[in-house]
């Protein structure tokens, strides 16, 4: 699989801030890649520097195979999100798309056609003749998703993208990416501090004072630095004995006994041994939230 964006030692500093401290990363064709962290970690830097908003100090970044000295060159390839809209207020929602999408040079029947194919999946048709203001938030947000894929890019960028969006609105513009990655090989950079988002991404990165605390597949960064819980329903009190004998952790309230476990296999084994006097359960695995607990010592959701 080819590297759509390649970084290598990228540093970004504000004078004594290192907002981006020597990092370096690879995102590859059609895969999901996502930034986890909180405000202030790097990733929006690091995006504002990939999109040519920000000029980087030192370290390498290609885009397709191209320097980002030549940002001209690679923007036709890029679409992106960013945390603030960038559409006209005053316009309606169809002049907004339609200038967007002349700047890049689309003709007006391919603009027509695209624009059909968004609208008919994030239920667009009523609002394309209102003003830009005059939209809800989510209502905006999806426009602003609209206008950066308008082009049909091979590399979408979304910064934040589904901040405040109610779920309905949120798995919406999901299915649409979702749609364009398996169609079209759309590759897709994500900074999110959403957890939900980052399991289902292909790789994530967990950024914290501008350096990379973490990269892997979810499971991986799940399977290193989170525990595997077993959740007991029914079962038979003598299994408490057990528990304290065999010096396994665990926690009792009135609707489950919970048991910590540092890997997939223990859980299964304890289960196995046990199963005669448990009635009913079920064996979680290592959440994300866990994962950026263990690694940065901060909760992700206390912190936002």
């Amino acid at each position: 699989m080819d590297n759509v964006i390649e970084i290598n030692n990228l540093k970004k500093y504000f004078g004594d801030v290192k907002a981006v401290d020597d990092i370096s990363f690879t995102v590859k064709k059609g895969e999901l890649f996502a930034f986890l962290g909180l405000n202030g970690a790097g990733k929006s830097t690091t995006i504002n520097i990939i999109c040519g908003v920000l000029k980087k100090d030192s370290g390498h970044c290609f885009i397709n195979n191209q320097s980002i000295e030549e940002i001209k060159n690679i923007l036709p390839d890029l679409g992106i999100v960013f945390q603030s809209s960038v559409l006209d207020k005053k316009l309606t929602v169809y002049d907004n798309l339609f200038f967007r999408a002349m700047l890049y040079g689309l003709k007006k029947d391919e603009f027509h056609r695209n624009l059909k194919f968004f609208s008919d999946r994030l239920n667009l048709k009523d609002i394309m003749l209102k003003p830009f203001e005059k939209l809800s938030g989510g209502q905006k947000r999806k426009i602003d998703i609209v206008r950066a894929l308008i082009h049909k890019p091979d590399i979408l960028i979304l910064d934040e993208p589904t901040t405040g969006l109610d779920p309905q609105t949120r798995v919406a513009v999901w299915k649409l990416i979702d749609e364009l990655r398996a169609k079209e090989g759309l590759s897709v950079l994500l900074t999110t501090h959403y957890m939900e988002e980052a399991v289902e991404a292909d790789y994530v990165v967990i950024m914290d004072g501008g350096k990379i605390a973490a990269k892997g597949t979810p499971v991986d960064l799940k399977n290193r630095y989170a525990k595997d819980y077993v959740y007991l329903y029914e079962y038979d009190n003598s299994l408490l004995d057990r528990l304290k004998r065999a010096n396994i952790q665990f926690e009792k309230n009135k609707k489950y006994l919970k048991l910590s476990f540092n890997d997939i296999q223990s859980a299964k084994s304890f289960v196995l041994d046990n199963y005669r006097s448990i009635n009913d359960m079920e064996i979680i695995k290592g959440r994300m939230d866990d994962v950026f607990l263990n690694i940065t010592g901060k909760n992700l959701k206390e912190s936002l």
